[in-house]
Parts: structure tokens; sequence; C-alpha cells
């Protein structure tokens, strides 16, 4: 890169990538203590930039290839070399915190399945996904705060899993658009629904069964990790975990009370949001003992 980049200049460009993106993610939140901020919005530029080979038109026909120098600059990163903007700034992020390259190195590998992969043959390989695509995610987050604990990890990889399947049935109709499919082949076969029915974008009574399930076993993951909400110490953390559960919570709802017609996109409301902030400051669910 440049000798002349400096390291306020690569952090300015990281929160111009962040606050300048239409996405929804954690730094744009008051919750998010000020002195992290930087942080969020460095790893947020590095996820983000890394998504948008996977997925941005301008970057069609050349995918794997931008992936793969990524991936190789993500490694060269932790042995100080910096080849742009991005991993200048992240470089102190991951110094400050000991983040490990393979929570890096996992997100690379959902974007390079994204273009690599469009059906899944299993429910297990959707999880490897999730894995890859959602988890780190939370795990950088909770090592931001200082915590490294195996049963926040856990909790926390339960959520984010959720999250990511929630938004995947939130989108079923939007993943077709992009000749993409996360409902797993073997459960569309045991509820007799095939890529025919999904693509003719009708409702029957086989499509609805296949989503109820779907979104039942969501849930009990969003319960599963249910209890990270409260364990951790910082409120404003806390917090933003209520938001998070609540809000995947939600998307499930509104699934649910559109009959599972997830060819309808279910949309979250400014209602909605409201409700959430409400029921993570005074109703927020208790875990069972």
């Amino acid at each position: 890169m440049h000798s002349t980049m400096t390291m306020e200049t690569a952090q300015t460009e990281c929160r111009r990538i962040c606050y300048g993106h239409y996405e929804n993610f954690p730094v744009a939140s008051v919750l998010v203590p000020k002195h992290l901020r930087q942080h969020v919005c460095n790893i947020y530029a590095f996820a983000r930039t890394s998504d948008d080979f996977a997925d941005e038109a301008k970057y069609a026909g050349q995918r794997a290839e931008r992936l793969a120098e990524w991936r190789h600059w993500t490694e060269e990163c932790y042995r100080g070399v910096y080849h742009n903007a991005i991993f200048m700034a992240l470089s102190e992020t991951i110094r400050e915190f000991s983040l490990s390259p393979s929570l890096f190195l996992d997100l690379i590998t959902a974007f390079q399945m994204d273009v690599d992969k469009s059906r899944y043959a299993n429910f297990d390989e959707v999880l490897f996904y999730c894995r890859h695509s959602a988890n780190p995610v939370g795990r950088l987050i909770l090592a931001l705060y200082g915590y490294h604990n195996t049963q926040w990890e856990f909790w926390s990889d339960e959520i984010c899993t959720a999250l990511q399947l929630a938004n995947f049935w939130q989108d079923v109709a939007v993943d077709l658009k992009k000749d993409r499919i996360y409902l797993p082949q073997e459960e569309m076969a045991r509820y007799g629904v095939t890529e025919q029915d999904l693509f003719a974008g009708k409702m029957s009574e086989a499509v609805r069964q296949l989503m109820i399930y779907q979104v039942d076993r969501t849930q009990a993951m969003f319960d599963r990790g249910l209890p990270l909400c409260t364990a951790v110490t910082n409120k404003r953390l806390s917090m933003e975990l209520r938001c998070t559960w609540l809000g995947g919570s939600t998307i499930l709802r509104r699934i649910r009370d559109n009959d599972f017609n997830v060819f309808d996109r279910p949309t979250i409301t400014w209602r909605d949001k409201g409700m959430i902030l409400w029921k993570a400051l005074m109703q927020f669910p208790r875990v069972q003992q």
C-alpha cells in the first residue's frame, strides 16, 4: 500500500464505508461505547467489502479472484503487511483485542460459498454456512467487550445462527430471484415441496408445513441463546443483544402472522422497532431456570 497512508486516514475510510452503507450494523447504535465504535467500523469495513466481492454486480466475473486475494491480504495483515486502508485500520483492532485470524477467514469462506453454492442438500450444510457467515460476528463483538467464555460463545452462536436463518426465511422470495435456495433440499423433499413450487411463488399446505418447521426450529435456537442477553455485565451490550434477539424473533412472528406465506416478504415496521426497544427496556423475556 502507499507509504503515505496514515492510521487516521485508514480509520476515516472504514468509518466512511460503515456509516455510508444501507445496512444496519451495531456501530450505528448509540449503545456501542465510543471507544469501540472505530473498531466495529474496522470490522464492518472488512466484512462489507468481502460481501461486495460476492454480491455486487461490478465484481461479476472476478468474484473468486477478488475473494482469494482478500484471503491472502488477511493472512498478510497478521504478518504486518497492509495492502489497503481497511487492513491498516483492522490491524490495530486485531492487536488490541488479540483477535484470531480464523474469525475473519471464516467470513471469507462464507462469502466464497455465496459465489460457489446456491443449493443446500441438508440442514448441516446450512449450519456450516451460518457457522462461517454469522457466528464469527457475534464472537468478534464479544471479544471487543473483553468476553472470552465458552458458554457465552455457544449462546452467541445460537443467536447468530438463528438470526441468519430468520433472514433466510424472511428473504425466500428475494433469494429466489438470485437463484438461491437456503431451504434444505432434504427437508423440501420430506414435505413434498419442489423447486418449481418455490419459483411459482404460490402458497400450498406443503410449503406452509415446511416453513412452520423452519420457523419453530429457528425460534428454538433463539431461545437457547437467550441467556446471553442478560448474562453479559456490560449494560450497553446487554441492550444491544436484547434488541437483536427481539428483532430476530419478531421476523419469525411476522412470518407466523402471515400464515407462513414467505412469498409475500414479511417486514419489520417502525411500530415493531418501537416495540422491540420497549420490550428490551421493560419486558424482556426471563430465562427459565
